[in-house]
């Protein structure tokens, strides 16, 4: 084991700090004369210069090159806490999980006491869905008395993926009293349980608005998390006032993010119906995935909970190595780049990659769930790269999923729910690409119903099991059985018995009707606020 003095000495590298300065400023020149600089004090092939040579790499869209060089800092990097969070950071970004994993993996980080690099360390778990492994870096630094505010934000977090219902509003409550201008805290706060006029978190949450800065995120996750909480008190004027000006706030900042995804899609989907379909593809290997697909909102959670309990199913998270990987073959992280590459692209390989870096994810069972809802805009790619693994499609209501999108807080993510118009839009794209899917590739795909899946959920499992060639398992409809942790916005409600969320938007009718008529549920000459 390397000395505790070099050990340290990682992230405190004169050279290293200098070329992280210029990255975080966007001077990629600077960066690169650090980098001639580590090879001319003959550190070139050092972990520093590795992972330097991985990050420029990155920012200049040189996938690939960015993939080999975090290998090769994974290939030098010392027995070091501080280097190896480092490394593994990287790694992530390019793609390559298994690689990352064992850089968390090595055994030197066991014996981390330092509540920095524990937080850190849980932050890198997180991103590879490892969230029982997340908690418990959370719970030692919590161990060694580390207890400021935004450590008991990240911890409440984590104590509410994995099910702690209870601590998390403990701690979370206790993050929000401590530092009010965080925002952030709010929304999960307010979602871990359901408010009551006799136990509620509103005098928090308007004390927390005299500090925060109007008109920032954080001011905007308080109008979320006071919309959730008014309209469980029953006070539904006052929570669309605050659910309006939320998505407004989140609006202004994030305006131009959602314009060209339609024009995007329509070019990615008509590039591929032009592509010769005939061509050699598909790799297959066992653990094999099954993909569920479909609008933000629309039930994937519950689905993934219920095949989750199936005995040869594994329950993996949110997954963004498909795409990772597809971006990967092309050697691009450009959108425009990647539909010009789309036909050169080996999508056996591709399928290999993915497999690669997903099948530890099964834990010794044969199937593996990849909920990654927006992978349906990439179902041509999945089914071309893996042509044996089942594709789910969640359909549920499209007022129902629409408004369910308008009121949760996605922070930068999903900027299409945030404004009416643009939402509409993207639900209208996500169903017309489906039907062309399903005209362009018959039979590849399953589209299960949320209310059936709610109504008659042994009937639509049977179905489900069969589609994706599973023996049928009594009581898998249980979701209470399922002690998997669950990061998504449904963290709490998949911990308690089922029963589906249907018309709840109606409570809000008059003001919607605009969204309803943009998705042809409503008269055609209502227009959107």
């Amino acid at each position: 084991m390397a000395p505790v003095a070099e050990r340290r000495s990682f992230a405190s590298d004169p050279l290293w700090r200098q070329a992280q300065a210029c990255l975080v400023r966007d001077q990629i020149d600077g960066a690169r004369e650090v980098l001639a600089s580590l090879s001319e004090c003959g550190r070139g092939n050092g972990v520093h210069a590795h992972l330097l040579a991985a990050q420029i790499a990155w920012r200049e869209d040189r996938i690939r090159d960015g993939s080999r060089h975090a290998l090769d800092a994974a290939g030098a990097v010392p027995d070091d806490p501080e280097a190896l969070c480092a490394v593994a950071g990287v790694l992530l970004e390019t793609g390559e999980a298994v690689t990352a994993r064992a850089c968390l993996d090595r055994a030197v980080l066991a014996e981390c006491e330092n509540p920095r690099l524990l937080m850190r360390m849980a932050a890198l778990r997180k991103r590879l869905e490892q969230h029982a492994e997340a908690l418990a870096l959370l719970d030692k630094a919590h161990g060694l008395g580390h207890a400021t505010a935004a450590f008991k934000f990240r911890r409440g977090e984590a104590l509410m993926i994995n099910g702690r219902l209870d601590e998390a509003e403990a701690e979370l409550a206790a993050s929000l009293d401590e530092a009010p201008a965080y925002g952030r805290v709010a929304v999960p706060l307010v979602r871990v349980r359901r408010q009551t006029p006799e136990r509620n978190h509103l005098p928090a949450l308007e004390r927390s608005l005299q500090h925060v800065e109007r008109g920032s995120v954080d001011h905007a996750v308080l109008e979320f998390a006071r919309y959730k909480t008014l309209e469980d008190l029953g006070r539904d004027a006052e929570a669309w006032d605050a659910l309006a000006l939320a998505n407004g706030l989140m609006r202004a900042r994030l305006a131009d993010r959602a314009a060209g995804h339609h024009a995007w899609l329509e070019r990615f989907v008509s590039t591929w119906a032009a592509m010769d379909q005939t061509r050699e593809t598909g790799a297959t290997a066992s653990p094999s995935p099954i993909f569920i697909v479909g609008m933000a909102r629309s039930g994937t959670t519950l689905l993934e909970r219920m095949l989750g309990n199936h005995s040869r199913v594994a329950v993996s998270g949110e997954l963004l190595d498909f795409g990772a990987q597809l971006h990967w073959m092309a050697d691009t992280r450009d959108g425009e780049a990647l539909l010009a590459r789309l036909d050169a692209i080996d999508y056996r390989e591709l399928g290999r990659r993915y497999l690669a870096q997903t099948q530890w994810r099964a834990h010794g069972k044969p199937f593996f769930i990849d909920k990654q809802p927006p992978n349906w805009m990439l179902a041509g790619a999945i089914h071309a790269a893996l042509p044996n693994a089942p594709i789910l499609n969640l359909v549920r209501d499209p007022m129902d999923t629409c408004f369910s999108n308008w009121r949760a807080y996605f922070g930068d993510n999903c900027d299409y729910s945030y404004d009416l118009a643009a939402l509409a839009g993207y639900f209208n794209d996500y169903r017309h690409t489906m039907a062309r899917w399903q005209r362009i590739m018959p039979g590849v795909f399953l589209d299960v119903s949320y209310a059936e899946l709610v109504r008659e959920p042994e009937a639509t499992l049977r179905k489900v099991f069969a589609f994706c060639g599973l023996e049928w398992e009594p009581g898998c409809a249980d979701i209470t059985r399922n002690a998997a942790p669950s990061a998504t916005l449904s963290a709490a409600q998949v911990r308690t018995a089922l029963h589906g969320r249907f018309g709840e938007w109606r409570r809000y009718e008059t003001q919607l009707a605009g969204l309803a008529a943009a998705l042809g549920q409503g008269h055609p000459g209502e227009q959107l606020a």
